[in-house]
């Protein structure tokens, strides 16, 4: 592994977050910064009902989508366009500037109808510092084959059989990648 982009993909409900978490929280008690975000189920009664989004340095928390609300309409969900641009992209932005780690949880069809989130995306490949991203499975939209392609970007996709050694092995490549950017 070792390369600067690590995307993670999958199927959904694979365990993917549950990855990036564990990462996450293993670079922090190793004393790295890590900034950006990640998405989760809104779940009420046993029923999924949306979607957030979670600043990974503050905690702070945006709705993503919702069966209820404002916004695009994605099959069942209304898209929080507004929140995408003024919430995730600009998490992202600031997390390439001033943290150690970039984290995007995910690159996927509802986060892509938001132009501002597009363009932060597709900035994640130059950024210069390792970043751990979550694109979406299937989809073949031209940002997510541009980060694919990259050739410092490795695609590891998270089964049933490897998703518990996973967070372990993206630790160590992250990791190799800070060791190989210091002076």
């Amino acid at each position: 592994m070792a390369k600067k982009l690590v995307l993670l993909t999958g199927p959904p409900g694979i365990g993917k977050t549950t990855v990036v978490s564990k990462v996450i929280r293993m670079l922090r008690d190793n004393g790295i910064s890590v900034g950006g975000i990640i998405s989760k189920e809104i779940r009420s009664y046993g029923r999924r009902v949306g979607f957030e989004m979670i600043d990974v340095a503050t905690g702070e928390r945006e709705t993503l989508a919702s069966l209820k609300g404002q916004g695009m309409r994605m099959g069942k969900y209304r898209v929080n366009l507004k929140g995408l641009a003024e919430f995730a992209s600009k998490r992202l932005e600031d997390a390439m500037k001033n943290f150690d780690v970039v984290v995007c949880d995910e690159v996927g069809p509802m986060e892509l109808l938001s132009p501002e989130f597009r363009r932060a995306a597709l900035k994640l490949r130059d950024v210069g510092k390792p970043a751990l991203v979550v694109v979406h499975y299937r989809m073949k939209d031209p940002v997510i084959k541009g980060i694919k392609e990259d050739p410092m970007a490795e695609l590891v996709e998270v089964t049933y059989e490897n998703r518990d050694e996973l967070p372990e092995r993206v630790f160590s490549s992250i990791m190799e990648a800070l060791r190989r950017d210091e002076p």
